[in-house]
């Protein structure tokens, strides 16, 4: 088999950002969480529109966690941590592909920003990559702490018979925290104070406005 030289490499990520931003992205083995609910779903106008707002930000959020994890795959020094970066990344597509069928199902758009959050978070993630492992993996352990918060917010937002969008936030909680967890016993490093207080919920607090109606 040919190694991929960094031209390679460079053309598969352009592949992925595709994939992830125009169409569904490759996923792994697991089904979507809300096949299994054969309890048809009745919305009200409003309720159907701040389900949508709120499964937009989400996957919003999947294309910015899955930029993050391959740049931080394509910088990683270790090949342990690419491939632990790499396999997250295939668990954030399955969270990517669930929220826009979810969004399809409650006819709405997904953000029209999909590029930019993927790009911005590919730049970041390349960054933290090349400062060092420790870092990058100190990067992923803050991020999905803060997305734990939010889908525990958005748990309580959402409709409460909107048991498909529920089932679905459910599991990619669960996934997020055994992210979280694995980073750590990787050898995640604590972010300095301003990156984890100021920094990174700023960039977040942008995200979310943007993504809940655009």
């Amino acid at each position: 088999m040919r190694k991929l030289n960094l031209f390679d490499k460079l053309l598969n990520e352009v592949d992925q950002a595709l994939r992830t931003v125009h169409t569904l992205a490759p996923t792994t083995e697991r089904p979507n969480p809300s096949e299994n609910i054969n309890v048809e779903t009745k919305l009200s106008d409003d309720e159907r529109k701040r389900s949508a707002s709120l499964m937009r930000i989400n996957h919003a959020g999947e294309v910015s966690a899955q930029g993050l994890y391959r740049g931080q795959a394509l910088t990683a020094k270790r090949e342990d941590i690419r491939e632990q970066m790499e396999r997250s990344a295939m668990e954030e597509n399955d969270h990517l592909n669930w929220c826009e069928t979810r969004l399809d199902e409650l006819d709405a758009h997904k953000s029209y920003f999909g590029p930019f959050w993927y790009m911005g978070s590919f730049t970041i993630g390349a960054v933290a990559g090349l400062v060092g492992d420790k870092w990058s993996l100190g990067f992923v352990k803050e991020t999905e702490d803060q997305v734990v918060r939010h889908l525990d917010e958005h748990l309580e937002k959402l409709p409460k018979n909107d048991t498909p969008s529920l089932a679905i936030l459910q599991q990619m909680k669960i996934d997020e925290q055994h992210h979280a967890d694995i980073a750590v016993e990787a050898g995640a490093a604590k972010l300095p104070l301003p990156i984890r207080k100021v920094l990174m919920p700023l960039m977040s607090k942008v995200m979310t406005s943007v993504s809940a109606k655009i």
